[in-house]
């Protein structure tokens, strides 16, 4: 009977490593839930980002005033009635 009650347990405590240690285990798990949410956080500031810029690709596409916008303001873009001035701060 001590027989049957030694090998219950060890066969008990074999199930439960293999909860607790190795594929499939808590510890697992929860590491995958961590970086599922690490993810997910990425995914969506990734997400922001492209509807933004398509938007901007969006306005560019449709509008004449918004690519003269975009010249004006990085290339220094001038129209030929137009004065330039430099304001320069000391």
């Amino acid at each position: 009977m001590k027989l049957l009650w030694a090998f219950m347990v060890v066969l008990i405590l074999l199930l439960q490593v293999r909860l607790w240690v190795g594929e499939g285990s808590f510890a697992q798990v929860w590491t995958l839930e961590q970086s599922i949410a690490e993810q997910r956080g990425e995914n969506a500031e990734l997400s922001t980002r492209n509807a933004r810029l398509y938007a901007e690709v969006r306005n560019l596409r449709n509008e004449q005033g918004a690519v003269e916008e975009r010249a004006r303001m990085n290339l220094g873009l001038i129209r030929n009635d137009e004065t330039f001035f430099l304001v320069v701060e000391q």
